[in-house]
C-alpha cells in the first residue's frame, strides 16, 4: 500500500472513540481511521449519477411555463 502522510484535527470525543475501537479491535489508530474513510468514500454520491438517475422519474409532472417563473 502506497500512502501519503495527512494531518487532521480530531476532537477529544472522537479521538477517544477512535482509540477505543483500536484498542478492542486490535489496530492502530490509523487502520481504524483508514477504514471509517474508506466506508465513507465508498457511500459517496457522484452528483453527475444521481441527477442522470431522475431523468424521467416524474413525466406527468406539470411544470410552469417560463413565463410564470419570476411572477411569484
Amino acid at each position: 500500500m502506497a500512502a501519503t502522510r495527512t494531518q487532521v484535527y480530531l476532537t477529544k470525543e472522537q479521538r477517544e472513540l477512535i482509540d477505543q475501537i483500536a484498542e478492542s479491535e486490535g489496530l492502530t489508530m490509523a487502520e481504524v481511521v483508514r477504514r471509517a474513510l474508506e466506508a465513507y468514500l465508498v457511500q459517496a454520491v457522484d452528483p453527475n449519477a444521481a441527477l442522470q438517475g431522475t431523468f424521467g422519474a416524474a413525466p406527468d409532472l406539470d411544470v410552469p411555463s417560463r413565463d410564470e417563473w419570476d411572477s411569484g
